[in-house]
């Protein structure tokens, strides 16, 4: 039996949208404690990183992303409750989906070999 994978992209009305990018940088910014570092993890430039950061903070009602500027301790980035209640909400999302589809996605993969 082969498996694949399921993305989720949820679009709600402008400019609240949460899909893959999003997610794993959250996820990445945990890993790391600055948005720099999840930046380089994601292989992606500072700038992009730090707009999609802004902009998860500015859409929800309070912030999913807390900062610290740098400067001699360092700065840093940590997710508030609520950045991974959503982090949480949107990985269980994921898992159902994946359940949901997998026997029509076998299906498709059966027609095509």
């Amino acid at each position: 039996m082969s498996s694949a994978a399921c993305q989720i992209r949820v679009l709600f009305s402008e400019p609240l949208n949460l899909g893959p990018g999003k997610i794993r940088l959250l996820e990445a910014i945990h890993e790391t404690g600055s948005i720099s570092g999840a930046a380089r993890l994601l292989h992606i430039s500072y700038r992009r990183a730090w707009l999609m950061a802004d902009t998860l903070n500015k859409v929800f009602p309070s912030p999913l992303i807390d900062t610290a500027a740098g400067g001699v301790r360092g700065g840093g980035a940590r997710l508030t409750v609520l950045g991974e209640a959503v982090l949480a909400s949107y990985r269980r999302l994921e898992t159902k989906a994946a359940k949901a589809i997998s026997k029509e996605v076998e299906a498709i993969l059966a027609l095509a070999r």
